[in-house]
């Protein structure tokens, strides 16, 4: 059952002069928040926003009862939340409504360290709410190649994830993504179409997981100690999936941006990584994590 609504207060605000109405979103609005993302060319299926909106706190922007933009936040904990699909029809941008949907959405999270992952278009807004450029994420894509498997040293192997791992993979991606995102791992865990887990002599080290996602599967979360092993984990899944559509976003700073277009998944996209409030923290002695789930979500 989706969450109840942060945003009650707006249910009962009246339109602003222009004649558009924030209100919280809703799964009745899904529909038509598809048909903006396919309006701009976005690859998300219905069933790709069902499954972030369960774990999300939304808003739309309407006029006359036709829904013009959305956005979304996830928050992960107390400290934590990410932002994303922020969407505003094109013939309706340049209008401020961006704006005053990500200024109610930020809303309450003042104390909280929030991440979002921006478009060139939206980089300016993003930057007017206090955001600072924390990196780059690159956005590779294409039909994958069967890949040669990476060898790994004596004691490490790759195996299925088990049925009663998930408490350890959601401590990994914590200590990689520096946010608790429990439920969000429970659900990927439980939707994937594969898991595979990076062991160490019995000892998780890392994992990564092959799922749905938009034009076809997508690779992501990778949690790894290092590239080699990040390599390992996705030559892998992408062997799993030779000869079909594959997309995986990486962190610009993993270095694996030359060897994915080696195997076949080329660089599209690069937006930019995003923070408001206290960086990001991790263990130092923390895994890292080489590709995220999506845009939306980090």
């Amino acid at each position: 059952m989706h969450l109840k609504s942060p945003f009650s207060a707006l249910e009962n605000a009246a339109p602003a002069d222009d004649g558009v109405l924030l209100r919280p979103m809703t799964e009745a609005d899904l529909p038509s928040a598809h048909a903006l993302s396919a309006e701009l060319r976005w690859p998300h299926r219905p069933t790709d926003w069902e499954q972030v909106f369960a774990h999300s706190e939304g808003l739309v922007a309407e006029r006359d009862g036709q829904i013009l933009a959305t956005a979304q936040r996830w928050r992960w904990g107390p400290a934590h939340a990410t932002i994303g699909l922020v969407i505003v029809t094109p013939a309706c941008q340049g209008r401020r409504i961006g704006h005053r949907l990500m200024t109610a959405l930020l809303g309450g999270l003042d104390d909280c360290t929030v991440l979002l992952h921006a478009t060139a278009e939206g980089r300016g807004l993003y930057e007017r709410l206090g955001f600072v450029r924390t990196g780059e994420v690159r956005q590779h894509q294409g039909v994958a190649q069967p890949t040669p498997l990476i060898a790994l040293p004596a004691g490490w192997r790759l195996r299925p994830a088990g049925q009663n791992e998930a408490a350890a993979l959601q401590q990994l991606d914590t200590d990689a993504r520096g946010m608790p995102r429990h439920a969000l791992i429970e659900d990927l865990l439980a939707q994937a179409d594969a898991c595979v887990v990076l062991d160490h002599d019995g000892t998780q080290q890392g994992f990564a997981m092959l799922r749905r996602f938009g034009r076809g599967h997508a690779i992501g979360p990778v949690v790894a100690p290092d590239a080699e092993s990040a390599k390992a984990l996705i030559a892998h899944l992408a062997g799993m999936n030779a000869g079909h559509f594959t997309r995986i976003d990486i962190d610009f700073d993993s270095g694996l941006a030359e060897w994915l277009e080696s195997i076949g998944l080329l660089r599209v996209d690069a937006p930019t990584t995003m923070v408001r409030g206290t960086p990001l923290q991790h263990p130092t002695d923390a895994p890292k994590l080489f590709a995220i789930v999506t845009q939306a979500v980090g």
